[in-house]
């Protein structure tokens, strides 16, 4: 079991790892004006967007065992290899996507109760408000959940990853007309190699379906949605730490996942269920399940413990780009898909594209803290 985590230094639940340094920066800010235990900002941006601006350096690092984020970063890894070839292979013998999304936001939502219950993650105090202003985030993150899914079910999971590596150049693009954000030539420019790679990759991609890229896309849309409405609608709910927020967004998710599911796919699940108990045995079948909803959750709270070490804002977003080749790597050896060389080379230049545009942003950030400074001088 994971060990729990403390609310300090998790920069937001939801944000997109190469986003989180302009996360970190608004919490820090946030944090001259609040009390002077640390608290999370709840969502400034989650997994990936520049949604969240503000910048700066992170607050120096607690005393950490020397072991301990090495530790956490390998679990990490490892959890999100597991999770992406589990539910790959669940997903080819059980073709129910909606269902299996759902089915992981259950386990998410389960594994939080029982930390909760356990004392091993505090509890947090909720109001009317914070669920009118989680339900609209809850929606987007279910859109952006589910689209993974499907599309993960219609091509390779190394080519989604790719195509999942765009998500930045939605973020920018959406930034401006949502949150009157604007950014330097620079920012674009870096968006460049990205949306080059994924076109190098879909070139010779053998397992391309406009379906399974439309829905990764889809995908990518939803979580910069979900990335941007958290920061308008939840500044006020500082109090709700990064791992108790992405459980409550679980659990909200499925008021919209359990009844989409049904009306997307219940008629074919008893058919689909004899198959893939036939092709994997019952005991099979339901042990893949269980351990696709558990590592789910695992490889989440895995990189908040990261975060949660003092981590700096860069060293995460590099973390969270080598990530991504590793799980890239290790689902093309698992599958044994047929990669061609601008296959390769298209991947590695998206995943160039998304590193140079966490230093573009982290740049960017920088210069805007110092021109506030600057002002205030």
């Amino acid at each position: 079991m994971p060990l729990p985590v403390r609310a300090s230094r998790i920069p937001n639940a939801l944000q997109p790892a190469h986003q989180v340094s302009h996360s970190v920066g608004v919490q820090q800010q946030a944090a001259q004006h609040a009390q002077p235990q640390q608290r999370v900002s709840v969502i400034a941006a989650s997994s990936s967007s520049p949604a969240a601006e503000g910048a700066g350096e992170a607050a120096p690092a607690p005393a950490i065992a020397s072991w301990r984020i090495p530790l956490y970063v390998f679990l990490w890894y490892a959890f999100n290899i597991i999770f992406n070839i589990i539910n790959k292979s669940t997903l080819n013998a059980f073709p129910c996507p909606w269902f299996i999304a759902t089915l992981q936001l259950a386990a998410s939502a389960a594994f939080m109760v029982f930390l909760w219950v356990s004392k091993l993650q505090p509890v947090p105090q909720l109001s009317w408000g914070f669920a009118a202003a989680l339900m609209p985030v809850a929606l987007f993150h279910t859109i952006g959940h589910v689209s993974a899914c499907v599309s993960f079910s219609q091509m390779a999971v190394s080519f989604t990853h790719i195509i999942k590596s765009a998500e930045p150049v939605l973020s920018v693009a959406l930034s401006g007309p949502l949150l009157g954000q604007t950014y330097p030539l620079y920012v674009w420019m870096s968006l460049l190699p990205i949306v080059a790679g994924c076109s190098m990759s879909a070139m010779k991609e053998v397992s391309f379906a406009w379906s399974g890229f439309n829905n990764a896309m889809i995908s990518n849309l939803g979580m910069v949605l979900r990335n941007i409405y958290s920061k308008k609608s939840m500044v006020n709910y500082k109090h709700i730490d990064g791992i108790n927020l992405f459980g409550l967004i679980s659990i909200a998710s499925l008021v919209y996942c359990v009844p989409a599911a049904v009306v997307m796919e219940s008629a074919v699940w008893p058919a689909a269920w004899q198959a893939a108990c036939n092709k994997l045995g019952e005991t099979g079948f339901y042990q893949m399940l269980a351990w696709g909803g558990l590592f789910y959750h695992l490889y989440n709270q895995a990189s908040y413990m990261v975060l949660e070490q003092g981590v700096s804002p860069v060293s995460f977003s590099v973390g969270n780009t080598m990530k991504r080749v590793v799980v890239v790597v290790s689902s093309v050896i698992f599958f044994q898909n047929p990669v061609s060389a601008l296959n390769w080379a298209g991947s590695a230049t998206a995943i160039l594209g998304t590193y140079l545009y966490s230093m573009a942003s982290d740049k960017h950030a920088a210069e805007k803290k110092a021109a506030a400074a600057a002002k205030t001088a």
